[in-house]
């Protein structure tokens, strides 16, 4: 990846370019895979994420080609080559694209002119660190790494980003895309802070090893619009109101507590009637005597026994209900908890594999 003809205005543009490209164009057709019925629920968000991903990858992998190699790629060596290995692999390049060798070819020219840029630059060790934070802008512009002009760049940026993806992610079906957004920029603010104030590579030497800091930082900013409209799309499918949940759940306990009442003051009555009457049967020796036959099922009921059996059927149907209300908000709750620890252990294997 080469930064040789962008800059940062333009960077800017390509991001804001790709904000729009996602909100406008994206997050629609990613809302029409998601829309209920269409498909089944695992199948909706397997095929959502796929179309995400598939998307970032062609526009970021079309991005990186407009862009060009960048000076390590060009002289076919790694971030952690020394000045010999550099030397030798622009000698190596130098014979093979210099112009009188290659008369037939119009661009040779430029090829090795590239080459002999990108030696310049590596060979020397201030360039090299200054092209390894900020590109070739930076080389351009004599540019030195200031904490305070960074961290006033880095505000800005992120409180840019911070209000469009609030306002992007307003209302009660967005909670949860926008928890997942704030979350992934934070963890991206955290890595860019690593990578620009750290001395030297931050990187290990089997991890991207063409590729520079600020390049990684550019993928960052690059795939965080995509990153935040998937969010946006797949957190508002994925919502759950809690609130209608805990309601439904109240209003099956109260309906509950009412069969119960109205159990127990039966069985109450009942009681009564056995008690006035001497322990005779109650209401279906009445019957009896009347010459009237309760049918079995009302004779089984109108006594105490059978009022609480009529109970314990009531409860059970009811139990099922709140059962599963409870069940959908700890399910809920353990999602949540689910993506606070994702995120917790995910900064800690980065830590961990960075450090070593």
């Amino acid at each position: 990846m080469s930064d040789e003809s962008g800059s940062g205005g333009g960077d800017d543009l390509s991001s804001l370019s790709g904000f729009f490209f996602y909100v406008f164009i994206v997050h629609p057709a990613t809302a029409w895979i998601l829309k209920p019925g269409r498909f089944e629920r695992k199948k909706s968000i397997m095929y959502a994420i796929g179309f995400l991903a598939m998307l970032a990858a062609v526009k970021t992998g079309m991005e990186m080609q407009a862009k060009g190699p960048n000076h390590y790629s060009l002289l076919n060596v790694t971030r952690n080559s020394s000045p010999l290995d550099i030397k030798r692999a622009y000698k190596k390049l130098s014979l093979q694209l210099h112009p009188d060798k290659n008369p037939n070819d119009p661009h040779a020219s430029d090829k090795f002119d590239r080459v002999k840029k990108a030696y310049d630059v590596l060979i020397d060790m201030e360039y090299r660190e200054v092209y390894n934070k900020f590109g070739q802008d930076g080389i351009n512009s004599s540019k030195r790494f200031d904490e305070t002009q960074f961290f006033i760049e880095l505000g800005v940026f992120y409180v840019t980003w911070g209000i469009m993806a609030y306002v992007l992610t307003l209302g009660k079906r967005s909670s949860l895309g926008r928890q997942w957004t704030f979350t992934g920029l934070i963890v991206m603010l955290v890595l860019e802070i690593t990578l620009m104030t750290s001395q030297g590579s931050p990187f290990p030497s089997w991890f991207m090893p063409q590729n520079t800091e600020y390049e990684a930082v550019w993928l960052l900013h690059t795939l965080f619009p995509a990153f935040m409209n998937g969010c946006r799309s797949i957190g508002s499918y994925l919502y759950v109101d809690l609130e209608a949940q805990t309601r439904q759940l109240l209003l099956a306990l109260q309906e509950q507590n009412k069969d119960i009442l109205l159990v127990l003051r039966d069985v109450q009555i009942g009681v009564q009637n056995v008690q006035a009457n001497g322990g005779g049967g109650g209401g279906g020796g009445r019957l009896a005597t009347a010459g009237v036959v309760p049918p079995v099922g009302a004779a089984a009921r109108a006594t105490p026994t059978g009022k609480i059996k009529e109970l314990q059927e009531r409860l059970q149907v009811s139990n099922s209900t709140v059962q599963q209300a409870v069940g959908q908000l700890k399910s809920e709750k353990s999602n949540s908890n689910f993506g606070f620890y994702a995120m917790i252990l995910g900064y800690v294997a980065f830590s961990y594999i960075f450090s070593s």
